[in-house]
């Protein structure tokens, strides 16, 4: 997978955040403007698709639970009402995605995973793929939208939530074994 991945496993200490924007009032997007980027939802996914999305915008981050999902476990968990996937396309070649929940832990809608290919970053689509995920759920019923991102996510991660007006409302720390 990514550089990220040395082939020997080591212990760090993650530092998990979570997140949520408490009502639309607080929720502050960002667009971009163009004609050349579309977000596209995708109503009937295949489990190969998805692990596309999911192993290109994760694979520097350490997204592993999900790789080990038979075909029979990711196709049920997709084909849940509750489940949104919105795969966004620039120039109509994919650049990332974000995941919804409406029915998970928490009482709102989660955003579950969101992620930028590597190539892509940089360019704005993060702030605007997360802003048409918020608005997303907002506009399907959720009260309140929540997420949780740790210290082995992306670096602007944490900024970029912030900005988009969500709040911080728990930290928990613990060590993880890495691959």
């Amino acid at each position: 997978m990514g550089d990220r991945y040395s082939g020997q496993p080591k212990a760090v200490t993650v530092t998990t955040t979570y997140l949520h924007i408490p009502s639309p009032t607080h929720f502050r997007p960002a667009f971009v403007h163009n004609p050349d980027v579309q977000a596209i939802e995708a109503h009937e996914p295949s489990p190969d698709f998805y692990r596309f999305l999911y192993g290109t915008a994760g694979r520097d981050y350490y997204w592993l639970d999900r790789l080990s999902w038979s075909d029979a476990t990711l196709s049920a968990y997709l084909e849940q009402p509750a489940v949104t996937l919105l795969p966004l396309y620039v120039r109509s070649s994919p650049v990332g995605y974000i995941e919804l929940n409406a029915a998970s832990d928490e009482p709102g809608a989660e955003v579950a995973y969101f992620g930028i290919f590597p190539s892509f970053h940089g360019r704005g689509f993060g702030k605007h793929l997360l802003s048409l995920g918020v608005q997303r759920a907002f506009d399907d019923g959720a009260t309140r939208v929540w997420v949780h991102t740790c210290t082995l996510d992306g670096p602007y991660a944490l900024a970029n939530y912030l900005a988009r007006g969500f709040i911080p409302y728990r930290t928990v720390i613990h060590e993880q074994l890495l691959p």
